[in-house]
């Protein structure tokens, strides 16, 4: 039997427009020959839509989709995701996460994904109503297993039950959503699944963006002796075919390197949230840093450079070499760059608050002769002149504004409520410091040319906001930050186990006390791209009012 993987890309809420490119690809699949064809979970609504699974008209809408499109599917057998109405109208569950089989021009079948995954970024138990069969039909003389995502995550029923009944191929429709390393980890887990039940499995997955979560695809096929015979590329949409039995394996992508991956998953992520929420450029302030010039790549990348502006905003305290840095690598992006110096606007603060830009005489003994230096509050509105700036832009232009802060600076409030802050997508929120300098250069390697300058690379890292300053006058160096992150943030590692592994306690306990006390910035920030296991935002939900240290 060939089997046809349909790796698309829907979107959410467009119900229509899913059904219609659901339609298109089945027809795809039947052009090749293919006898069953696999679309991924949820693909009429879109996954995840959140609370719309919660509205009535919202999964009228989507079943009344399935529905229309069951007359079009004959001379093949299609597998397509939908949220199937519950019958009892007082569960505040309004659904099943269900797989409808269309063939001969009809619903077949429906069956209903019986593990229900909440953990992480799934709310799955929020919204559905599991289903407690397993399902297998007979095409032809191949008997097909039907599970969804998490069903097979887990050793045991359904997709045990369905192989033991005589299902030779287990068909698992998902959407799995991309962290770093998440492929590999799941090719692993089907391999085994694959020998421990002696059937082929048939993993096909969403592909692209949707808010802050990005959809790898690389859907596969695993045989029974836990081999992969076909595998469909990552980030892109794509129909994989492949005959079950295989007297020969089907096409086999080669997976992306992990820092390719990683960018790969940015890029994937910014197109989609500009194209699928209808914004036509985007626009960044470039300052000559690591940051700003990772997402200004990312940003060319995604969109093209004739949709990317770039502003440049010196202040008294920007050196000449990150004011040249900064145009350099709007030159070499070839997008357009915009200069706004903004002396002007500080000075203009410095009239209307006077002494309260400055730390109390009484406080701060000062020498009369000498100039006073702006304290924090200064450098934050350097900042917050900045972000207006850009939304002033931004609301003339049209642009999505995008935010340059990282997940290292996020993560200990090292950045200026509506200033770095301020913008509607933040690209790199979930990238560590140290990963941002390696996926500048390995993006130089691609290129093969200086994109961003070496100079760039290899300056200290600074915000510029007052003379000579530099990050690690106000943070621990990076690769020792990170760390704590990585163990603090997505390990859930307490203050004794960090220190424990090696890591100073005095040092540990200045990170965790940033880390704790700047929640409330983080629930003000912008949505941003997912690409580590635990991400700040759907995945990371402490409260703000928290007197629990460590």
């Amino acid at each position: 039997m060939r089997v046809a993987l349909a790796q698309i890309n829907p979107t959410v809420g467009d119900v229509d427009g899913n059904a219609a490119k659901a339609a298109e690809w089945i027809d795809r699949a039947r052009g090749e020959g293919a006898e069953l064809a696999i679309l991924p979970e949820l693909c009429i609504p879109g996954y995840p839509a959140e609370d719309l699974y919660l509205k009535r008209h919202f999964l009228r809408a989507n079943q009344r989709a399935v529905e229309e499109l069951a007359p079009s599917v004959c001379g093949i057998t299609a597998l397509v995701g939908f949220a199937e109405p519950v019958a009892d109208p007082g569960d505040p569950r309004r659904a099943h996460n269900s797989t409808a089989v269309l063939a001969d021009g009809a619903v077949q079948a429906i069956y209903r994904k019986n593990r229900l995954p909440n953990y992480a970024v799934f709310d799955e138990q929020r919204y559905f109503v599991p289903g407690a069969e397993p399902t297998a039909i007979d095409l032809g003389e191949m008997r097909v297993g039907l599970t969804i995502c998490e069903d097979v995550w887990v050793p045991g029923p359904p997709a045990q039950a369905e192989a033991e009944a005589g299902a030779r191929l287990i068909a698992n429709p998902s959407g799995s959503p991309y962290h770093r390393g998440k492929g590999r980890e799941r090719e692993e887990m089907f391999c085994r699944r694959s020998r421990d039940y002696g059937a082929y499995f048939a993993f096909c997955n969403l592909v692209g963006g949707q808010d802050e979560l990005v959809f790898d695809g690389q859907s596969l096929i695993t045989a029974p002796d836990g081999s992969v015979v076909a595998r469909a590329a990552q980030f892109e949409e794509e129909l994989l075919l492949c005959d079950v039995p295989h007297s020969a394996p089907g096409p086999l992508a080669e997976p992306l390197g992990d820092l390719d991956e990683v960018y790969a998953a940015l890029t994937l992520g910014l197109r989609d949230y500009v194209g699928k929420n209808g914004f036509r450029h985007v626009g960044l302030a470039l300052s000559g840093g690591i940051d700003s010039a990772l997402v200004a790549t990312i940003a060319a990348d995604a969109v093209g450079p004739e949709r990317l502006t770039c502003v440049v905003m010196p202040s008294p305290h920007s050196s000449a070499e990150t004011q040249q840095d900064a145009r350099e690598i709007a030159a070499n992006l070839g997008c357009e760059l915009l200069e706004v110096a903004i002396e002007p606007m500080m000075e203009s603060y410095e009239r209307a608050l006077g002494g309260h830009l400055h730390e109390p005489e009484a406080a701060v003994p000062r020498d009369p002769t000498k100039p006073s230096e702006p304290d924090l509050t200064a450098e934050n509105v350097q900042a917050r002149i900045r972000g207006n700036m850009m939304m002033a832009l931004s609301n003339r232009h049209g642009w999505l504004v995008l935010t340059t802060g990282n997940k290292s600076e996020m993560s200990v409030g090292y950045a200026t409520l509506y200033g770095d802050m301020a913008g509607g997508f933040a690209v790199i929120k979930d990238v560590p410091k140290g990963l941002v300098y390696e996926l500048v250069r390995r993006r130089n390697e691609r290129a093969r040319r200086e994109l961003v300058p070496a100079s760039v690379i290899d300056r200290a890292p600074s915000a510029e906001l007052r003379p000579d300053q530099r990050d690690e006058d106000s943070l621990p160096p990076y690769d020792v930050l990170d760390r704590i992150l990585e163990s603090y943030v997505e390990r859930d590692e307490g203050r004794e186990e960090i220190i424990a592994a090696g890591m100073p306690a005095e040092t540990v306990d200045q990170v965790l006390r940033l880390v704790d006390r700047s929640e409330y910035k983080r629930r003000q920030a912008a949505p941003g791209i997912r690409i580590t296991p635990k991400a700040f935002g759907k995945d990371r939900r402490l409260p703000i009012t928290n007197r629990f240290g460590g």
